[in-house]
C-alpha cells in the first residue's frame, strides 16, 4: 500500500468541485490556486478514504450537505486571506 496513491482526503474532491463551480480557476493565478487549496483544506477536518465511490454510497444527504457547507465556509475564508495578502511577482 502506498498512501500517496491509495489513500486520499475526501475533502480534496469537495474543495476542487466547489472551486470549479465558483469558477475560481479563471480568476486566480496558479500560485494563488495552490494557496487557496492549502488554506481551505487546512481549515477542514481530515477525512481519509480509499475509494470515493464507497464514501458517496455510505454518506447520508445530511452529512454531505454539512461537509459541503464546511467547504464553502472554509473556501470563503481562504479567499479573504488571499485578497488580503496577494501573491507578489518578481
Amino acid at each position: 500500500m502506498l498512501p500517496d496513491t491509495d489513500i486520499h482526503n475526501f475533502y480534496e474532491h469537495l474543495v476542487l468541485k466547489e472551486i470549479e463551480q465558483q469558477g475560481l480557476q479563471q480568476t486566480l493565478t496558479s500560485d494563488q490556486m495552490a494557496d487557496l487549496c492549502c488554506l481551505t483544506l487546512n481549515q477542514l477536518p481530515a477525512h481519509y478514504i480509499r475509494h470515493s465511490v464507497d464514501m458517496l454510497y455510505f454518506l447520508t444527504d445530511a452529512k454531505r450537505t454539512e461537509m459541503e457547507g464546511l467547504v464553502v465556509d472554509s473556501l470563503t475564508l481562504a479567499q479573504q486571506k488571499i485578497k488580503q495578502d496577494p501573491v507578489k511577482t518578481s
